[in-house]
């Protein structure tokens, strides 16, 4: 049972409507946007708050944001991620373009399988973070609701200079499909009774066309969460069923905005606007990992001449992991060395709810992120011990 100042801090935020962190409104006087699923939200008792130009729920009458979360890391969890741009590039130049825009190696990449990449500009820095699954025609590619417009406005800038140059390849925008993705040690259970069929054989970060209570849909085994699960391509005029199928299931509850923020955080997964941006480059943020040894060896992406020189020559700054004493440590927090020099900020900060300990993201100075490394984190105008720790802060249960 958790202490109870966690419990009420974890409140606390569930309670922020405006609260950076979590919710990001629609620009200026723009109307917010509704899912398709927004009714169904509401009938289940959602809290509905703005988030990235649309209503989305935050965390539901019948389970706070807390148990919501522990009920992902112990059973299934639903979460409606319609919000999120989806797209499918065609054309037998489709690899090559892309490859100008992210990191991946998408040539070498098998039918098929998904991998974690990144938009970067021409400095280096990172655009947005995106899912790309290949196809056997087509690139299948999820990015950032609060991205779109910036990302599909960098893509055809790029792909008209691109086509202009004789090209063959198009970009469709998938408006016909909404994104459901069910999240936890159950979820495999919840869904193998809607397609029929073992799921065992499914690997992490491949995806695959499935019936899905005889839908048409596509499936991908990836999420946002550090726990075994699906992300569903469904036909928005079948979302509301599907979604009520597997809510069906003894151990699927719903879940928003609250449990997806913290689940993510405990499993060091960055969140675009406050992790990442586009100053930050993937050397700094640590993700390293998502260029492959062929695209360091030919870079041809946007920022490579900037990225690249950075594997080997280092950073300035690096993104870390840390254990806080004291309240937690929020978005902006400044971070002190033992004499009192700032050397970084926080960037995300959360209590855990499995640890029982505050955790953090932070960007420190070259020389301060290594594990066990001490150091002093203001909160409100309070100075608390901090330690790196590395991440991710929870293991991950990925689908081996």
């Amino acid at each position: 049972m958790l202490i109870p100042r966690l419990r009420s801090s974890l409140t606390a935020i569930a309670q922020q409507p405006a609260a950076k962190r979590l919710y990001a409104s629609a620009a200026g006087n723009e109307a917010l946007k509704k899912t398709a699923l927004y009714d169904f939200h509401v009938q289940n008792g959602g809290k509905m708050v703005p988030f990235a130009g649309y209503y989305m729920p935050v965390q539901y009458s019948n389970m706070g944001m807390l148990a919501s979360h522990h009920h992902t890391r112990q059973k299934a969890s639903i979460f409606d991620v319609s919000h999120m741009l989806q797209t499918r590039l065609t054309g037998n130049d489709r690899k090559k373009f892309f490859e100008t825009l992210v990191v991946a190696d998408l040539h070498n990449l098998p039918i098929g399988q998904g991998t974690l990449s990144l938009f970067t500009n021409e400095q280096g820095g990172i655009i947005d973070d995106t899912i790309i699954m290949q196809q056997e025609n087509s690139l299948y590619v999820v990015s950032n609701a609060a991205c779109a417009d910036k990302d599909l406005a960098h893509i055809r800038k790029h792909l008209t200079e691109f086509q202009n140059k004789g090209g063959d390849v198009d970009l469709n925008i998938i408006t016909d499909h909404s994104l459901v993705a069910i999240q936890g040690p159950s979820a495999a259970a919840a869904l193998e009774g809607l397609v029929g069929q073992s799921l065992s054989d499914f690997g992490f970060m491949h995806g695959k066309n499935l019936d899905i209570a005889g839908i048409p849909c596509h499936v991908a085994r990836s999420g946002y969460t550090g726990e075994d699960g699906f992300e569903l391509s469904i036909p928005t005029e079948e979302v509301v069923s599907i979604t009520e199928k597997l809510l069906a299931h003894p151990d699927a509850e719903l879940a928003g905005l609250g449990a997806r923020d913290s689940l993510r955080l405990e499993a060091g997964l960055c969140l675009y606007g406050n992790d990442i941006d586009d100053t930050t480059t993937p050397i700094e943020a640590g993700l390293t990992w998502t260029i492959p040894k062929s695209r360091r060896e030919t870079g041809g992406f946007l920022g490579a001449e900037y990225i690249l020189p950075q594997i080997k020559g280092g950073v300035s700054r690096r993104r870390i992991g840390l254990i806080v004493s004291g309240a937690p440590a929020r978005d902006g927090a400044k971070i002190l060395n033992q004499e009192g020099e700032v050397i970084g900020a926080v960037t995300s900060g959360c209590p855990s709810p499995v640890l029982k300990k505050n955790i953090a993201m932070a960007y420190v100075k070259n020389g301060f992120h290594k594990k066990g490394t001490e150091l002093t984190v203001e909160v409100r105008n309070k100075a608390q011990k901090a330690v790196v720790t590395k991440m991710p802060f929870v293991e991950t249960n990925y689908h081996k």
